[in-house]
């Protein structure tokens, strides 16, 4: 019933359409259910009379039924067109309810959700949910309009004869109500398996180079084809609950017909019915059998969509674990210290990362953190912007704790050049105003001559409007660094992170994009994470760290002088 609730206010902003949907579907309906009336009637009265009565009173009934059938045309337009358009706006709110919240979400629920089963709740889900929104309501009320409006004509026509087919209509219903259960389980299996196929497919297309290069196009064959074979064993449970719920529900329409031909004649021989009121009931049993077809298709409609529709609430329902707290404010000094104080951290899944860390930035300082792989230095750099929150312990900025500053204005106020540089698809022009979306031509050209890309740039064939292909695969590694480089000059943020910005690149894209970099952090309080030490050797401190914490910390003169661990790590760099 949760569930339900949650699905009817989706149709909130369309509620008019949805009942004037509703009206034109009900006078469809009427006029189908009255058709045989109107000529069960005809037949005993009109129809019995003299040829000129029948004859001067037949265009207008002509008239009438045309009238009658015109309408329904109009509602049927209506229907199909208009109700259609309901669903199609319903999914396209359900898609970007979705994709906002998809943005809204911490690093930590993309650590352990799939990008593949994100698409397919993106996509195949909700177009379910599409079909299901208009057709479901629509298809039920028709159904359940031509089912007991059928049932009431029957009553009037032979009350003893509807009696009996009400029976087996209910235990009909307890039949198909049974059968539905198995039929739930096995669609919201499918919906799983074809996210599953969405993430193998979205692994393996995004990494093509690496499999090429490995000749491992077996190995991923084999992985997308155990995902394939898993959805069709799915789909083979599906069809085997639909085919037994599908074949009992047409079993039960053919003992409708069955008994209405058995009892029919039956009350006929006893003087009870006459032959006209059982071709009547033939025509009614047709009415309502039609629907009940209906019914049985709509039920695997509602599976589908209602399985989709709980997996698109199992991501709306989840909470972001990075939000606004109710009283956050806009950064106030990000020119300000940034101040480490007694700061513990661990991901969900693993062991204590940070240790009682604290150690302060200085304003418009440059540092250096150092150490082995897994201490710790790009979780320090990940929880100044809150990408995770700490477990214990503050960071400060300026002396205002991180988790009391708006998400948006302190992101705003740091920028990040990391080793794996992410060009979107789209023009050069487009990836170098990510930085600033509503900067202009001007500003853009400024950053790309700041980030020493602007002439090759000019070289592209088309400018600054040459696609850089996905992932910016047309691009060279240094050529990328220097646009993402580009983008944080135009963004112009007080604290920069260079989070081992130079280590992808080979010796002569170091030295350019080292110069860069070394630009882009003049004037800012700037934390480098670097293997590369011969890069950081400027740098006013260095932090080494590991996972018992700071180890050691200085400037390189300093350290060098020392002879411990930073000594040792940079004998073995150079």
């Amino acid at each position: 019933m949760r569930v339900f609730k949650k699905f009817v206010g989706y149709y909130k902003p369309y509620r008019t359409i949805f009942f004037v949907d509703l009206f034109c579907a009900s006078i469809n309906s009427l006029v189908d259910i009255l058709y045989p009336q109107i000529l069960r009637t005809l037949g005993s009265t009109l129809f019995t009379r003299e040829s000129s009565v029948i004859l001067s009173k037949l265009p207008l009934i002509t008239a009438g039924l045309l009238l009658a059938y015109l309408i329904q045309t109009l509602c049927t337009w209506y229907v199909t067109y208009r109700g259609h358009i309901m669903g199609a706006r319903m999914e396209r709110d359900m898609r970007r309810e979705l994709f906002d919240h998809y943005e809204r979400l911490s690093f930590s629920y993309y650590d352990r959700s799939n990008t593949g089963q994100m698409m397919s709740r993106l996509v195949s889900d909700l177009f379910d949910i599409s079909e299901m929104a208009h057709h479901g309501p629509e298809n039920l009320f028709i159904s359940l309009m031509k089912i007991v409006g059928s049932f009431i004509f029957l009553f009037i026509i032979q009350p003893k004869l509807a009696t009996i087919l009400l029976v087996i209509v209910i235990v009909m219903i307890f039949s198909s109500a049974a059968q539905n259960r198995r039929m739930r389980e096995t669609f919201m299996d499918n919906r799983r398996k074809i996210g599953d196929i969405n993430a193998v497919l979205q692994d393996s297309l995004s990494g093509i180079r690496i499999v090429q290069a490995f000749a491992n196009e077996s190995v991923e064959e084999k992985k997308f084809r155990r995902g394939n074979e898993a959805f069709l064993a799915s789909k083979r449970e599906n069809y085997k609950a639909m085919a037994r719920f599908q074949s009992s529900n047409i079993f039960f329409q053919g003992l409708l017909y069955v008994v209405t031909l058995s009892a029919g004649g039956y009350l006929i021989a006893k003087g009870e019915m006459s032959p006209g009121d059982l071709a009547m009931y033939a025509l009614y049993i047709g009415i309502f059998v039609s629907p009940i077809k209906v019914l049985v298709e709509l039920t695997e409609m509602l599976q589908k969509g209602m399985s989709g529709f709980r997996r698109f609430l199992a991501v709306i329902e989840t909470h972001p674990d990075i939000v606004d707290s109710p009283d956050a404010v806009p950064i106030r000094n990000p020119q300000g210290d940034i101040v480490f104080d007694d700061v513990n951290f661990q991901y969900e899944t693993s062991d204590i990362v940070l240790h009682h860390l604290s150690f302060t930035v200085r304003s418009g300082e440059s540092i250096a953190l150092v150490g082995p792989s897994g201490g710790g230095k790009t979780t320090i750099c990940s929880l100044i912007p809150r990408f995770y929150d700490t477990t214990d312990g503050h960071i400060t900025i300026g002396g205002q704790d991180i988790k009391d500053i708006q998400l948006q204005s302190l992101r705003n106020a740091i920028g990040i050049v990391q080793q794996e540089v992410y060009l979107f698809s789209g023009s050069v022009r487009e990836n170098i105003a990510y930085g600033k979306v509503d900067a202009t031509d001007e500003e853009i050209i400024e950053a790309a001559k700041k980030a020493n890309i602007h002439d090759f740039i000019m070289s592209l064939p088309e400018g600054y409007d040459t696609h850089v292909g996905e992932r910016g695969a047309r691009l060279s590694g240094g050529q990328k660094q220097r646009i993402s480089i580009a983008r944080i000059f135009l963004k112009n943020p007080p604290i920069l992170i260079l989070d081992e910005a130079t280590s992808a690149l080979d010796n002569e894209s170091e030295a350019y994009i080292q110069k860069c970099l070394d630009d882009l952090a003049k004037g800012r309080t700037t934390i480098t994470i670097a293997h590369r030490l011969s890069t950081i050797r400027n740098a006013e401190e260095i932090l080494v760290i590991d996972q018992q914490g700071i180890v050691e910390r200085g400037s390189h003169e300093e350290l060098m002088n020392a002879g411990g661990v930073y000594a040792r790590y940079y004998s073995l760099s150079t």
